[in-house]
């Protein structure tokens, strides 16, 4: 039983045939993450055609100065388990206001996660203390740290919290190994695997397009360096996913 926690099948040339081919590769469902308003329809199609697929209602940090006015009326569809993905990315919010507008669209966000008791997924990279801090501001939230590419403290903490932590393909890169530290570190009862799909393909399959299929990729990798047997670990991975978005079993 597998699942990928995290990816982006409305990006995709052909979803259908992703979905296929994840099936095949037993992939037993997956979660459609919302980036912005305008991609949200094709999540929300996706996730109304296929019984296994889910969906979140979100703005990414990226597009964190449009429109977040849309995000609360569509937590109420049946299809959507959670918000998101939502956070921080400085790596290109090089100065002061978009880092502003990020924390604020974050902020409204886990707030909206509270009140609909909802899980929020959170993206981040370059802005530990901020992403702390705001998570810290808003306590009753809970949620996931998705793609998980940060030091093991912020982890720590976060976990410390009730966050998961969710592993992409990018733990199988030769330069990753503060991703690996942390992937080995992880509670068994806190450990989310996903590909963020259509980016990111682990190894063999790195440079090409990612799909949900190659989460199995992940898995195994994981398997043998937690020292984990591959049916325990995503037996493991999938309980908490049904755990924390209370869909996909």
């Amino acid at each position: 039983m597998l699942i990928d926690s995290h990816c982006h099948l409305n990006y995709l040339d052909n979803p259908e045939e992703a979905v296929e081919r994840a099936k095949e590769a037993g992939v037993t469902s997956c979660l459609c993450i919302s980036v912005d308003e305008a991609g949200f329809s094709g999540v929300k199609a996706l996730a109304t055609r296929y019984a296994n697929i889910w969906a979140t209602a979100g703005v990414h940090p990226d597009a964190a100065g449009g429109n977040l006015e849309w995000i609360e009326a569509e937590l109420a569809h049946e299809r959507v388990v959670a918000v998101g993905e939502t956070g921080l990315d400085y790596l290109h919010a090089d100065n002061a206001s978009a880092q502003a507008r990020q924390r604020e669209a974050f902020a409204l966000q886990l707030c909206l996660g509270v009140r609909h008791n909802m899980p929020v997924v959170v993206h981040t990279r370059q802005a530990e203390k901020d992403t702390l801090d705001l998570l810290q501001a808003h306590m009753g939230v809970e949620g996931v740290l998705h793609c998980f590419t940060e030091s093991w403290s912020m982890a720590k903490q976060a976990l410390d919290q009730g966050f998961y932590i969710s592993i992409s393909g990018i733990v199988t890169f030769k330069n990753a190994e503060n991703v690996r530290d942390v992937a080995a570190k992880v509670p068994a009862d806190r450990l989310l695997i996903e590909t963020d799909s259509p980016w990111l393909a682990p190894v063999p399959k790195r440079g090409k397009t990612n799909e949900p299929a190659y989460v199995a990729h992940t898995a195994a990798f994981l398997a043998e360096l937690r020292q984990t047997p591959l049916e325990t670990l995503c037996q493991e991975t999938a309980d908490n996913f049904v755990r924390l978005f209370g869909c996909g079993s």
